[in-house]
């Protein structure tokens, strides 16, 4: 892997990697472009404390009442942070590659309210938060840059927990497709959702049963809004689901 590489080019390569040619260097790199400017010696410290992990399908990354010690990274793959529940687990939100996660506790010195699980098999590299710290004692552009991401989630999750409390069905379905869409795309086609949830997946993300989700995808399904094949979920008139979502 070259330097000089966009986020965006590094990260194509490294989700054709195995996690055994992941460099720690590499993997440092591709952060820092995004943290710019660190020093040289501020980018070995980064570096050296980098570990990588991968995780399969359905599997914890990390869970309610852990401690946080570390910051992850999503280098490849898909990411939902999720609250267990009475009888249902409500999705919080989903992360995407190239986003940070999994380090609010550590900074309001507390447990981890939620769990995280990979949607899809996903590579996670974790930084010390000890570094980070670190870090954002020496570089002010770092501290904005994280202090920027905590309160763009604050506000995000403000505008979720309105939608999620009142808005009909028909609204919360239409939301949480066109979020799917902004959040990981489309595949070549240019209008199949590129991410494949449950029925189960797409209600929790919904706040609403798996029976209502199914019913009103159904419904968007009827009215050609959308089409579905299996887990597959095609967008065939956005317009229209993003004024649903809008009347609620």
């Amino acid at each position: 892997m070259q330097k000089g590489n966009s986020p965006k080019e590094l990260l194509k390569v490294l989700a054709m990697t195995t996690i055994k040619e992941l460099d720690p260097e590499e993997i440092s790199e591709m952060i820092c472009s995004l943290w710019e400017p660190l020093t040289s010696s501020q980018r070995d410290m980064l570096s050296q404390g980098i570990s990588v992990e991968r995780f399969k399908k359905n599997e914890i990354i990390y869970k309610e009442s852990d401690h946080p010690s570390k910051m992850m990274f999503l280098l490849h793959g898909k990411v939902k942070i999720f609250k267990e529940g009475m009888g249902h687990n409500q999705i919080i939100r989903v992360i995407k590659p190239n986003e940070m996660f999994g380090y609010r506790a550590f900074f309001a010195e507390e447990d981890y309210k939620t769990n995280a699980m990979a949607f899809e098999p996903s590579t996670v590299a974790f930084i010390p938060m000890t570094i980070i710290a670190k870090l954002m004692g020496s570089c002010q552009s770092l501290t904005q840059s994280i202090i920027k991401h905590l309160s763009t989630e604050l506000g995000n999750s403000d505008d979720r927990t309105i939608s999620l409390t009142q808005k009909h069905i028909r609204g919360r379905l239409a939301e949480a497709l066109v979020f799917l869409k902004e959040s990981y795309g489309v595949e070549e086609d240019g209008s199949t959702l590129n991410i494949y949830l449950t029925r189960e997946d797409i209600a929790n993300l919904s706040n609403m049963t798996t029976s209502n989700a199914i019913r009103t995808l159904s419904t968007f399904a009827e009215e050609k809004l959308i089409s579905t094949e299996g887990r597959k979920i095609k967008i065939l008139k956005e317009e229209e689901l993003r004024k649903i979502s809008r009347n609620g």
